[in-house]
């Protein structure tokens, strides 16, 4: 990473990958200004912890506080020279957006307006975003790539990440600001969300309780291990995106622009079916699951896989982390987290 990047503000930095990234800025020996709200959508004591690992790093320091308070937003960075911006700080969840939508919109839209008008007003040198491999919906064109049109999402939670794609856009427009926007294709590992798969079926199958299996097990997911989440992250950080000079107004290509804005997919460019997922968590537990199968949720896709090409031409990254090696990372994590309570 280079020299000028000394100071990185990650926003969520209490959640899942916001918390394994700086951890590894902070291994790196960057200055790591970490923000969160805290809120209670899922455990708080699992961020607590997570911060706690962040906070007895001298070059860690944390402001709980919401991203949709502009004033807020606004002190934090008045108060330091901030040279990156990560913002992974957002409401997640495809199904919840279905049972509390405002909540999407002041997290993923108001805080995100708040977060690109401090980054234009104090000059950051690089916003880089989560997306998510969400907004490709109704696209079944697979694998999926970010040259392909978005414009047709299932959720509403992926409404507001294309919209984030968008607003980036018009700030790297307006103001020459540099923006990445990273499509996560379904992160997993440890210290990872209860809301997840890998959390809910591990938890369910060590109480002998029956999970939940959607679409009758035929969904498929690009399952991505957490570290290599983070090694992607780390080298788009450096890669600061360039104008696309071949870009054209005739055939607008979604994944560039003629600013200095750009959208990569990371997954592990290998989908996986729900089923075979199933079963490698069931060889790490050495115990069966009692499977009730079920109808596709409302708000959910089918299959998603990623298309990888333009990261790995632009950082020579991609994602080698087996469904079995990650899956039993996170086995070892969940036992040792749990049993240690």
């Amino acid at each position: 990473m280079t020299p000028e990047f000394k100071n990185i503000l990650v926003t969520g930095a209490a959640g899942f990958i916001g918390f394994s990234l700086a951890r590894r800025l902070l291994a790196d020996g960057f200055h790591v200004f970490g923000v969160d709200n805290l809120n209670d959508y899922y455990d708080v004591s699992l961020k607590k912890d997570r911060l706690q690992l962040l906070t007895i790093n001298s070059n860690f320091t944390f402001y709980q506080k919401d991203l949709s308070d502009f004033e807020d937003m606004a002190t934090i960075f008045a108060a330091h020279p901030i040279d990156v911006v990560v913002n992974l700080a957002a409401q997640a969840g495809v199904r919840y957006s279905l049972i509390n939508p405002h909540s999407y919109v002041e997290s993923n839209l108001v805080g995100f307006v708040n977060i690109l008008e401090c980054c234009r007003h104090h000059h950051v040198k690089h916003l880089v975003f989560a997306s998510s491999s969400s907004v490709y919906g109704a696209n079944t064109n697979l694998p999926f790539s970010v040259h392909d049109n978005v414009d047709h999402p299932v959720s509403l939670y992926a409404a507001t990440k294309k919209s984030n794609e968008l607003m980036a856009h018009t700030y790297s427009h307006l103001f020459d600001l540099p923006c990445t926007g990273l499509r996560f294709f379904t992160v997993y590992g440890p210290w990872g969300r209860p809301d997840m798969a890998l959390f809910l079926f591990t938890k369910a199958i060590l109480e002998n309780k029956p999970i939940k299996v959607f679409n009758h097990g035929k969904m498929q997911r690009d399952f991505t291990y957490i570290d290599d989440i983070v090694e992607g992250v780390v080298r788009v950080i450096n890669a600061v995106p360039e104008p696309n000079l071949n870009w054209s107004g005739d055939m607008p290509d979604p994944g560039t622009s003629y600013k200095p804005y750009r959208i990569f997919n990371i997954g592990n460019n290998n989908p996986v079916k729900l089923t075979e997922f199933i079963e490698a968590i069931e060889e790490a537990l050495g115990q069966k699951a009692e499977k009730n199968f079920m109808d596709i949720q409302p708000g959910d896709v089918a299959a998603t896989y990623a298309n990888i090409d333009d990261l790995y031409n632009a950082v020579g990254f991609k994602p080698e982390t087996s469904i079995e090696e990650g899956i039993g990372k996170f086995i070892d994590w969940y036992r040792g987290y749990y049993t240690a309570d």
